[in-house]
């Protein structure tokens, strides 16, 4: 069976919201703390961010490919160890993303059903991108989809941890010692540090699939 490894990240500015859309957010703000965490967060959510990184990896070749916005001109598509570097408008990174994914059997996120999924499912639906698969098939079947989050909390009936616990846990090398995080990734994005961010999108598809390694080794039924 074919499988893929895949990992988003994303990017967003309150400030260039319009009106309407920031007093929405901000309608049930109490204090000024709340306010900046909502506009902290922003890019969280598919009508306010945007998909600025997606990493695909397949977890038996160690190949793949990031797909990621570089506005300003400055970088050129590369290789490296096995993974192809790629720039492209947001709209081309979806188109890009669905067309590498629909040749694959089984997807594996980290996460995947809590954001990234329905984040590209919706993000594709605003820039008119037909999906090519269901990211969001049956919850609780990993025929076609392993959330490890799922898997590693046995839906639900045990806590969350980050993917970062996770890996230094179980002894994997955690994505975050490049010193981003996801929370970070929106003012990478804003200072132009394009490929930091499309370098930790890959070290998170590179840790989730040493996770699923493990997971199917050791705890998979």
């Amino acid at each position: 069976m074919s499988r893929i490894v895949f990992d988003i990240e994303t990017a967003g500015d309150f400030d260039s919201l319009d009106k309407e859309s920031q007093d929405y957010f901000l309608k049930n703000a109490k204090d000024e703390r709340d306010i900046e965490e909502i506009k902290k967060n922003v890019n969280f959510w598919p009508f306010s961010g945007e998909i600025v990184a997606i990493s695909l990896l397949n977890p038996e070749s160690g190949k793949g490919k990031v797909f990621f916005q570089g506005p300003d001109g400055k970088i050129e598509n590369f290789s490296e160890d096995g993974i192809d570097f790629e720039i492209s408008t947001e709209k081309k990174i979806l188109e890009k993303f669905w067309q590498n994914i629909k040749n694959y059997h089984q997807f594996i996120t980290f996460n995947g059903r809590g954001f990234d999924c329905p984040y590209l499912m919706l993000r594709s639906a605003a820039l008119k991108v037909r999906p090519t698969r269901n990211l969001m098939p049956p919850r609780y079947s990993a025929d076609f989809h392993i959330d490890l989050l799922d898997q590693l909390t046995f839906y639900g009936a045990f806590r969350k941890f980050s993917l970062d616990f996770y890996c230094r846990s179980l002894g994997i090398e955690s994505p975050k010692i490049s010193g981003i995080s996801g929370e970070k990734v929106a003012q990478y994005f804003k200072e132009g540090k394009y490929l930091e961010i499309a370098r930790y999108c890959l070290a998170d598809t590179r840790a989730t699939a040493e996770l699923y390694g493990l997971w199917i080794e050791y705890v998979a039924p």
